[in-house]
């Protein structure tokens, strides 16, 4: 992720500015877009990260609507529930698949 970033930056250096009607939102949403860019090339290269990553977030669903911080319905807890429990499968029938700590 570092050499991409440090590729970025070299990049845009050595580029012109924009021209003069640049506005500084096109620049937030350029950085956002790089921002994502990197993180879907990254969890694509690494699939036992792209896992867990998706495991978590349907984890996390169930606490944030019972403390009332992020409402959702039965079925959108259900469903990230059923996620969440095939992706944890998935790390049992296939164990190279877990993610490893360093």
């Amino acid at each position: 992720m570092e050499q991409v970033t440090q590729h970025r930056t070299q990049r845009e250096n050595s580029a012109s500015r924009g021209p003069p009607g640049h506005c500084v939102a096109d620049e937030e949403t350029e950085w956002l877009q790089s921002f994502l860019l990197l993180l879907f090339r990254s969890l694509k290269r690494h699939p036992p990260l792209l896992l867990d990553t998706v495991k978590n977030i349907c984890d996390i669903l169930n606490p944030l609507d019972q403390l009332g911080i992020c409402k959702s319905n039965a079925g959108i807890i259900g469903l990230a529930g059923l996620v969440s429990s095939v992706a944890g499968l998935i790390t049992v029938v296939c164990p190279q698949m877990k993610l490893k700590a360093c």
